[in-house]
């Protein structure tokens, strides 16, 4: 009887007891992540474009530019307004009624833009010429341009493939990835008559007449005109481009 007494009194102090104190969870320091450094992109990495569904468009594959008289025009017959460029790297020149587009060195970035010169809606055309251009290497136009700040960059890669992009304020991206064309020349020497048919922020593409692609992009509404050129392996780039032609539209 004795043992079940201490037995209950034993249990009734054990239930008076404090339930023992939690341990205090550790404290959480936030450290604020550092902000971002901007940094130029000239060309956006092909493995992992942004998206942009929203800006693709599609017309029907028989669309034709609808175009009226000439607004402007150049034979190169002089240098005109176009910069020019002669470094160990390359060279930009204008001779044989053509500007010529040299590149000496890998990784070489060499354009021009026609200088004093505004365009909002037009279609433009102009003929490429490669002498010098493999795989990867890539030469085209570029129009609604502001020098090197602002512009759209419509590309041919000499392995047979079409591109735009668009640079703003320095930040390139790509409204069209590339784009495997029957259109492009997959060897040198080769040539190409690109057309850009451009109404607000409609933007229609063509080789040699034969439509490529359109984009509907609004972030670029006016700018002159440009030609480009892009070393990509090792070997020398040559591009020269002809008869310029820029009409009105309907």
């Amino acid at each position: 009887m004795r043992k079940i007494i201490f037995f209950l009194l034993a249990l009734s102090l054990t239930s008076c007891l404090a339930a023992p104190t939690p341990a205090p969870l550790p404290t959480i320091t936030v450290t604020p992540s550092p902000s971002p450094t901007a940094t130029v992109e000239w060309f956006p990495a092909t493995e992992t474009p942004i998206p942009a569904p929203t800006q693709m468009f599609t017309p029907a594959p028989q669309f034709s530019p609808g175009t009226r008289d000439i607004i402007f025009s150049d034979d190169f017959s002089t240098p005109g307004e176009w910069l020019l460029e002669d470094t160990i790297r390359g060279s930009v020149n204008i001779n044989n009624h053509a500007i010529n587009l040299v590149i000496n060195a890998p990784g070489v970035f060499l354009y021009s833009v026609l200088e004093g010169a505004l365009f909002t809606d037009f279609y433009v055309e102009i003929t490429a010429r490669t002498n010098l251009c493999v795989g990867k290497d890539e030469y085209g136009l570029m129009f609604r341009a502001a020098r090197n700040v602002s512009y759209y960059r419509y590309s041919l890669s000499c392995d047979g493939e079409v591109r735009l992009d668009r640079i703003l304020n320095g930040v390139a991206f790509s409204p069209q990835d590339w784009l495997p064309s029957a259109s492009v020349p997959t060897a040198a020497p080769g040539e190409s008559r690109l057309g850009v048919w451009a109404k607000n922020s409609e933007l229609h593409f063509f080789i040699n007449g034969d439509y490529q692609f359109s984009v509907i992009d609004d972030q670029i509404a006016l700018g002159s005109f440009g030609v480009f050129a892009r070393s990509v392996g090792e070997n020398a780039v040559t591009v020269s481009f002809t008869d310029l032609i820029v009409r009105d539209i309907e």
